[in-house]
C-alpha cells in the first residue's frame, strides 16, 4: 500500500488515498478532464500498486497513452455457481496437484474476497400456471444437483475468504445490486471504491451504481481470486451522452435494445461506456442497470453510470443503512466521483443517443442487436397467416412467454408495468393461450414482495405468470421440458414456433431445443404475446379478445399509463421488503477449517463433479504448433452457446449417450451447464450446438448445420465428438478457423476448455470478443488475429489443410500461419498474437493460468515464502 497520499476522509473517521493529489503532481490539473473509468483506475493504483511502476502506470491514465501494461486489483469476485463451482473444482484439483508435489494444500485460498451465490440451476420443469411450481421446481432442482451442492456446502468451509448464498434467493447481479455492493467500502481504516469482476458476462449490472464491475471467464476470476493482479492497457473510454425523455409507454427494455443496436453499429467492442447528460440524470437506477446489464450483448466491457442523487435514493430504497448511504455521499463528493464534479471529463470518443426517438422494440430472432420495432413486424417477415384447425397450434406458436433474467426484473417499473397490464387483461376477461409455457422468475425475493403489496401478483398468476423459480432461468437455457403433447405435436406437424423472453440473449439454440427462434421484449410484452400466442401477431394493432360486450381490445387498451406505473413503485416498492429479504440471507457464520479435509473426496461415478485433468494428457504435452488439423471452419459471429451450449441435454447427443451409460435417466440429465465441474460430460459439449455451421461441411455446395465435422486425411462426415475422440486417440494437434467476433456471448470458460481438451493449440479469427480471448489464453489456447482484409474465404481454406504457426509468441507480435495445401503448396500468411499484456504472455507460456500459479506457488513454498 502506497502511504504517501493517504490521507483522512473530511466528514468520517476513514481514511481515503488523494488520488487528485496524485494525478496534479504528474499534470497539473489534468484530473479534472480524467473520465469517471480512469479515476476509479487511478485510486487503485495509488493504493495497490507497486511503487517501482506507479508513476508509470499512471501516466497511461493522464496521457492517454497505451504504452504499458498496468495492475489492476479488484475489491471483490462474485460467481454463480456453474462457473464458480468449476473454478473451485479447479482450484480442489490444483490443492491435489501441489499435495502430490510435497506443498502445503490447505494454503491454496482465494486471496480475494469472493461471493458465490447459486442461481443457475434451477430449470422450469413446472411452470407459472402449475400450483406450487416454486416448490416443486426446487425439489427437482436438489435432487438433480446433488453431487454439485455437496462440493458447494465443501467449499464453505474448506477455503478462507468465501461467502455462499445457496439456491432459492436470486440472481447474482440483482443481489449485487440491491445487497452485496457497497458502492464505497471501508476496510482497514480506509474508503476506497467498489471494484469487482464476476464470473458472468453480465456483472457489469451493478456498473450502474458507479461500480467497475467486469464479467470474466472462471479462469480470469481464480487468477483474481489467487492474488494475481488483472493487468490491462488503458482502455477505450467512449462518453455516451443520452439526450432527451422517453416518450409515454416506453420501458427501459426498450431503451437498452435500441442502445444495443445502435452501440454494436458504432463498434464498442471492449470500451469502456460512460453514460452521462441530461437523458442519464433522469434515469432511476433501475433504468440504468437495465442498460449496464446487456453491456455484452453491445460488445463492450463496462458501461458506467455517475454517483448521483438517484443513486443515493436508491441506496435508501434497498434498505442500505444511513452509515453507508452518507459515506457514498461524501466519499464521492470529495474525491470527484460526483456526477456534478464530470463535467469537465474529456472523451477520447463521445457518441450521443436521443431517447425520445425510441419506439416500443423487441430483438429478434437470434440476436439481442437485432432490433425489432413493434410497428415494423411486417417489414421483418413476421406477420402471416395464423390460420389453424381448432385445438392446434398456429404456425409461429409461442410456446415459452417468461419473465425472467436479471435485465428486467431488477427494476420495478418494468415488473409493475407487467403487472398492471395483467390486471387489466383480467379485467377484460383475456387469458394465455394454452400451448404458451409461461413463467416468472424474478431475480431477488424482494419483486414478490412488492408485486404482493400493490396486489399485482395474483393477476400475473391468473395469467400463468406465477413465481417458479428465484434464479436464471429461461434466459440461461433452463426453460424446462414442454407438455408433451405440445412437443408431439410440434414434432409431427414441423411448426415454426418461438420464444419471447424479458432476457438478454436469444442465441441460436439456447432458450429451448424447439424453439426455432427466440425474441426479447419488456415483461409486459411478454405478457401481451402469451395472450396472443402466436408471433405472426401485430401486437400493436391485432385484437387480442373482446370484452362482455364483444367489443376488440388491442394492445393499447391493456397498456399502463406512466403515471399509474409511478404511483405503484412510489407507494408499493419500500426498503422494508429489502431489508427482510437480505438480513437473513446474509447472517453468514461459516467456521473455516473445522472438521474438513483440505483435499475433497471425490465421488467416482459423479456426472457433476470430476478431479480435473489439466495436469495429464494433452495438457501436459508440449504444445508444437505443427502439423494441425482443422477441426472447424466456422463463419462471423459464433458465440460461446456454439462453442459449448448451456440449455438441455438430449438423448441423442453425445452427452446424452454418455449420462445413459452412467446410469443417469433421461428426466435427470439436467443442462449442460450444470456438468461443467466434470470435464467427461462437459467436454462432450464441445462445438455440441446443433444449430451451428462448420465450413467444413458441404451438401450441393451449401454448408450442413449441425454439430458435425470432417475428419482428416480420411475427408468422412461425423459427428463433432466422434472426430474429437478419434483426433484425442491420434494425438492429432488441432486449430479452428473462424471469422470476426469470435466468441460472442457468455463468459463460459467451457468454450475455450472444451476445444482445448480436444487438442486445439491455435484459434485463428478476423476477430475476438474480450472475455472469450482470455479464456482462451487461461487455457494454454493461443489466439491470433488475420490481418485486415484476410479471412478464410480470401485464403480458400476447405479444411483438407495441415497448418504450422511460426515465430515467438509476445504481445502484439507477428507471427506467421503457414497453410500445407493437399495439393502440396504452402502459404505462408501474416497473423497478429493476441496476446495483448505481458501477463497474458506468462499465463499462455506456463499452459494456462492454473500451471502458472501451481509453479509460483512451488517456487515460493521452496523459497520458504508463506504469503
Amino acid at each position: 500500500m502506497n502511504t504517501d497520499y493517504r490521507k483522512p476522509l473530511p466528514g468520517s473517521h476513514l481514511d481515503f488515498f488523494d488520488t487528485r493529489q496524485a494525478i496534479n503532481d504528474i499534470k497539473p490539473g489534468a484530473y479534472d478532464t480524467l473520465p469517471y473509468t480512469s479515476r476509479v483506475l487511478a485510486e487503485n493504483l495509488v493504493r495497490k500498486c507497486p511503487s517501482d511502476i506507479l508513476t508509470q502506470s499512471l501516466e497511461q491514465l493522464v496521457f492517454k497513452k497505451r504504452e504499458h501494461d498496468f495492475p489492476w486489483f479488484p475489491s471483490r469476485v462474485v460467481c454463480h455457481d456453474i462457473l464458480g463451482q468449476t473454478a473451485f473444482v479447479d482450484l480442489a484439483g490444483l490443492r491435489d496437484a501441489i499435495a502430490a508435489k510435497g506443498g502445503d494444500p490447505s494454503k491454496v485460498n482465494p486471496v480475494v474476497p469472493t461471493q458465490l451465490i447459486v442461481d443457475h440451476s434451477l430449470a422450469v420443469e413446472h411452470a407459472g400456471f402449475e400450483k406450487d411450481a416454486f416448490d416443486k421446481n426446487r425439489a427437482i432442482e436438489d435432487r438433480r444437483n446433488d453431487d454439485r451442492f455437496h462440493f458447494i456446502n465443501w467449499t464453505k468451509t474448506a477455503f478462507k475468504n468465501v461467502d455462499v448464498i445457496g439456491p432459492g434467493n436470486g440472481i447474482m447481479h440483482q443481489i449485487n445490486l440491491e445487497k452485496m455492493s457497497p458502492v464505497v467500502h471501508k476496510r482497514d481504516g480506509v474508503a476506497f471504491p467498489d471494484t469487482l469482476v464476476g464470473t458472468d458476462s453480465h456483472t457489469p449490472h451493478v456498473d450502474a451504481l458507479g461500480v467497475i464491475a467486469v464479467g470474466v471467464g472462471g479462469l480470469e476470476a481464480e487468477s483474481v481470486m489467487l492474488g494475481r493482479a488483472s493487468y490491462m492497457r488503458l482502455p477505450d473510454i467512449v462518453g455516451v451522452e443520452l439526450k432527451g425523455k422517453p416518450k409515454p409507454g416506453i420501458t427501459a427494455t426498450d431503451i437498452v435494445l435500441a442502445l444495443t443496436e445502435y452501440l454494436r453499429e458504432q463498434r464498442v467492442v471492449s470500451a469502456y461506456l460512460e453514460f452521462f447528460g441530461e437523458g442519464a440524470a433522469n434515469l432511476t437506477v433501475g433504468d440504468r442497470a437495465t442498460i449496464s446489464n446487456m453491456t455484452p450483448e453491445y460488445g463492450a466491457t463496462a458501461a458506467m453510470f455517475y454517483i448521483d442523487e438517484q443513486t443515493i435514493d436508491y441506496l435508501k430504497l434497498t434498505g442500505r443503512d444511513d452509515e453507508q448511504v452518507a459515506l457514498v455521499e461524501n466519499y464521492a463528493r470529495h474525491t470527484g466521483l460526483w456526477a456534478d464534479d464530470l463535467a469537465t471529463a474529456d472523451y477520447e470518443r463521445v457518441l450521443e443517443f436521443d431517447l425520445s426517438a425510441v419506439s416500443r422494440t423487441m430483438a429478434g430472432p437470434s440476436k439481442p442487436h437485432a432490433k425489432l420495432p413493434t410497428s415494423d413486424l411486417k417489414q421483418h417477415g413476421l406477420l402471416g397467416s395464423m390460420e389453424h384447425d381448432e385445438g392446434q397450434m398456429p404456425d409461429g406458436a409461442i410456446i415459452i412467454a417468461a419473465i425472467t433474467s436479471c435485465t428486467n426484473t431488477s427494476n420495478p417499473r418494468n415488473v409493475v408495468a407487467a403487472g398492471l397490464l395483467a390486471k387489466k387483461a383480467n379485467e377484460y376477461g383475456l387469458s394465455r393461450k394454452p400451448w404458451v409455457k409461461t413463467s416468472l422468475a424474478p431475480g431477488s425475493k424482494a419483486v414478490k414482495l412488492y408485486l404482493e403489496e400493490a396486489k399485482l401478483m395474483g393477476e400475473l398468476e391468473s395469467l400463468g405468470f406465477g413465481v417458479v423459480a428465484f434464479a436464471c432461468t429461461t434466459c440461461n437455457g433452463m426453460s424446462g421440458a414442454l407438455d408433451p403433447e405440445i412437443q408431439q405435436e410440434l414434432e409431427e406437424r414441423d411448426l415454426y414456433s418461438v420464444a419471447v423472453l424479458s432476457g438478454n440473449r436469444n442465441f441460436d439454440g439456447r432458450i429451448h431445443p424447439f424453439a426455432k427462434q427466440a425474441f426479447l421484449a419488456s415483461p409486459a410484452l411478454v405478457v401481451a404475446y402469451a395472450i396472443a400466442g402466436s408471433i405472426r401477431f401485430d401486437i400493436e394493432k391485432d385484437v387480442l379478445g373482446t370484452d362482455k360486450d364483444g367489443n376488440p381490445i388491442t394492445l393499447k387498451d391493456l397498456w399502463p399509463t406512466e403515471e399509474e406505473i409511478d404511483s405503484v413503485v412510489a407507494n408499493y416498492v419500500k426498503p422494508e421488503h429489502f431489508t427482510k429479504v437480505y438480513e437473513p440471507m446474509f447472517d453468514l457464520k461459516v467456521d473455516y477449517g473445522k472438521d474438513i479435509n483440505p483435499l475433497y473426496n471425490w465421488r467416482e461415478m459423479s456426472t457433476y463433479i470430476r478431479r480435473p485433468p489439466y495436469w495429464e494428457g494433452a495438457l501436459a504435452a508440449e504444445r508444437t504448433m505443427t502439423g494441425m488439423r482443422p477441426l472447424a471452419i466456422l463463419p462471423d459471429n459464433i458465440t460461446t452457446d456454439h462453442l459449448s451450449p448451456s440449455n438441455a441435454i438430449l438423448p441423442t447427443s453425445a452427452a446424452g449417450e454418455y449420462l445413459t451409460s452412467m446410469g443417469v435417466p433421461e428426466v435427470d440429465y439436467n443442462s449442460y451447464a450444470t456438468h461443467r465441474g466434470d470435464h467427461l460430460t462437459a467436454q462432450r459439449a464441445t462445438l455440441a450446438n446443433p444449430k451451428i455451421f462448420n465450413e467444413m461441411v458441404m451438401e450441393q455446395g451449401e454448408v450442413v448445420q449441425g454439430s458435425l465435422t470432417r475428419l482428416e486425411p480420411e475427408g468422412k462426415v461425423m459427428r463433432m465428438w466422434d472426430a474429437i475422440e478419434t483426433y484425442m486417440e491420434r494425438k492429432q494437434p488441432l486449430i479452428i478457423i473462424a471469422g470476426a467476433d469470435y466468441g460472442q456471448g457468455s463468459s463460459r470458460d467451457w468454450a475455450a476448455k472444451g476445444v482445448r481438451l480436444a487438442g486445439v493449440e491455435v484459434i485463428v479469427a478476423e476477430g475476438f470478443e474480450r472475455i472469450h480471448r482470455t479464456n482462451l489464453i487461461g487455457m494454454g489456447v493461443l489466439p491470433l488475429e488475420f490481418k485486415p482484409g484476410t479471412t478464410r474465404i480470401t485464403l480458400k481454406l476447405d479444411g483438407t489443410e495441415t497448418y504450422d504457426v511460426k515465430g515467438e509468441p509476445s504481445p502484439g507480435a507477428e507471427l506467421t500461419l503457414i497453410v500445407n495445401r493437399k495439393n502440396g503448396e504452402s502459404e505462408s500468411v501474416p497473423v497478429t498474437c493476441r496476446l495483448d499484456t505481458f501477463e497474458e504472455l506468462s499465463i499462455y507460456s506456463a499452459g494456462g493460468v492454473l500451471q502458472r500459479f501451481a509453479k509460483d506457488f512451488l517456487e515460493a513454498e521452496e523459497a520458504g515464502d508463506d504469503n
